[in-house]
């Protein structure tokens, strides 16, 4: 689906006051509305929580095997 032919729908919601200042400083550096930042922060959301429960447990599993390993590697 192009998002550019889409047109976006309003809708309310509520935020932390923390959480809203930074994401107005974060527009604001890069130049970006905040509904743009917070479409594409919910869509990457979606798709994460969408991944597949078995693989996602699966890697947890394989990462907590070799934390100790993975650790050294990031030295």
């Amino acid at each position: 689906m192009n998002t550019l032919l889409v047109k976006p729908k309003k809708f309310a919601t509520q935020i932390d006051e923390d959480v809203l200042k930074d994401l107005k400083v974060y527009a604001k550096k890069t130049e970006r509305s905040l509904s743009s930042i917070v479409s594409e922060a919910v869509k990457e959301y979606i798709a994460k929580a969408q991944v597949r429960p078995a693989f996602r447990s699966a890697m947890d599993e394989v990462l907590d095997e070799h934390s100790e390993l993975l650790k050294r590697l990031a030295r």
